[in-house]
């Protein structure tokens, strides 16, 4: 069982898929946030699926798929956390993981327009594998991790570099204009990705391949992000982490940095956790 969440933008639905298939399930569930998540509502799902399966409404394939949670309380990423990134952008591989946000606004849905942002000349892309949390964590010990997690799915980090870098103060600034963090398609659960220490991740711009890398070369582990994390805020239910990147952003391609223009179609994956695909508009 998957998490997915469908219909026009601001009016999605929740809903699951099950063997490929896509079901409402918006009878049973309000939505997939924090009082979701808290109140062990994938359990009760997971229950209320399977004494129901063959009563569930279908939802056809042609309707828009949105993000598929709502309205986290925070959304947090974590800056050069692959080694070969770091050496493309010309830094330090960091002594302990880098900790930035990203605003609650720049989520949309999987399959969305990315609209680069007015007097944007440096939009960037980067593929990452987020981590949905499925229990408040506090001073969570790293071998405890894994119980705090609801599940993973696919993330964008879209960025405009000199927003970014050349703006003066933190990376926040390049990391949240609308659009920029499209996830999903659906969130995989936990017992579906036991694994998370060899998923490979690609992208592709315009069909060229641009990022292909593997979890394996993460600095920091998934468990260790969750507990490191939750030493210095309180992740609550719902709550994402975007893990960071491997190497094959725009900004690092050489001799000359390469970033998205207008028509631009970037498609990205990951193993377990499907595909997205993002059409470049320009603002108006």
């Amino acid at each position: 069982m998957k998490l997915i969440r469908f219909g026009q933008t601001g009016k999605e639905k929740p809903g699951v898929i099950i063997n490929e298939k896509r079901y409402d399930v918006s009878k049973v569930v309000k939505d997939y946030d924090e009082e979701f998540f808290g109140s062990d509502g994938i359990s009760k799902l997971k229950e209320y699926v399977n004494k129901n399966h063959d009563k569930l409404t279908p939802v056809g394939d042609d309707v828009r798929l949105g993000p598929p949670l709502s309205r986290p309380s925070k959304l947090i990423c974590i800056g050069l956390n692959y080694a070969d990134h770091a050496k493309e952008t010309g830094a330090t591989p960091p002594a302990e993981p880098i900790i930035f946000f990203k605003s609650t606004t720049a989520i949309c849905g999987p399959n969305d327009d990315i609209i680069i942002p007015k007097n944007s000349k440096k939009t960037d892309w980067e593929v990452e594998l987020a981590v949905v949390i499925g229990k408040k964590a506090s001073y969570v010990e790293e071998d405890e991790a894994i119980s705090h997690i609801a599940g993973y799915c696919l993330h964008n980090d879209y960025s405009e570099r000199a927003f970014q870098l050349e703006r003066g103060g933190q990376w926040v600034k390049g990391k949240s204009c609308d659009t920029f963090a499209p996830l999903g398609p659906f969130i995989a659960l936990t017992s579906d990705i036991p694994d998370t220490g060899n998923l490979r991740l690609w992208l592709t711009v315009n069909g060229k391949m641009m990022q292909d890398g593997s979890t394996s070369n993460l600095i920091f582990n998934i468990p260790f992000l969750v507990h490191y994390i939750s030493q210095f805020m309180t992740l609550l239910p719902g709550d994402v982490i975007s893990t960071g990147t491997p190497h094959g952003v725009g900004l690092g391609m050489k001799p000359d940095p390469v970033f998205i223009k207008e028509g631009d179609v970037i498609e990205l994956g990951i193993d377990g956790l499907g595909t997205s695909r993002q059409v470049a508009k320009g603002y108006k």
